[in-house]
């Protein structure tokens, strides 16, 4: 297994969207393998793959942080089918980091996908799941937390990671 390097706002890659896995690729498994062990050397819940650079529609979590009775999941090619209710939380993000977002989303949804091992399943979630998987596919179609903001907060951030990248150098 890999860890791979998570891209950060501002990299362009991460407002591409996502194009769908091919039913039945075979390094699937691996790649997912890797997704898993990048996420947990980042101590995050949620992954997608074009956060580590590939433009493919794959998402790992695992909320059992916050939700002790959640399992750790991967979906290839999610969609979102149901959605129901409006509830407000606070969100962070790998790709943008130190900054949190109040991002209204669904209360619940009902996801299909399928698992690694291709075979099609629905995920039905609340809580803390439901947010992290609408947080996810948010990924796959090249939507990050900072276009939530207003204008002129997600302008102030931009510049504030500006200053941050030209420190580096």
């Amino acid at each position: 297994m890999s860890i791979w390097r998570i891209l950060k706002y501002p990299d362009p890659f991460l407002n591409k969207i996502a194009e769908q896995v091919p039913e039945g690729e075979k390094e699937i498994k691996k790649f997912v393998d890797d997704m898993f062990e990048t996420m947990y050397s980042a101590r995050g819940i949620g992954l997608a793959a074009p956060q580590i650079g590939m433009g493919k529609r794959v998402i790992v979590l695992d909320v059992s942080p916050v939700d002790e009775t959640a399992k750790p999941l991967a979906l290839i090619n999610p969609e979102i089918i149901v959605k129901e209710g409006r509830e407000e939380s606070e969100e962070g993000c790998l790709s943008v980091p130190d900054l949190t977002v109040k991002i209204q989303r669904a209360q619940n949804v009902t996801v299909s996908g399928f698992t690694p091992d291709w075979k099609l399943i629905q995920v039905e979630a609340e809580g803390i799941l439901s947010v992290a998987l609408q947080h996810e596919i948010d990924h796959l179609n090249g939507t990050l937390i900072v276009d939530y903001l207003s204008r002129l907060k997600r302008e102030f951030y931009r510049k504030k990671v500006k200053k941050m990248l030209a420190r580096r150098m």
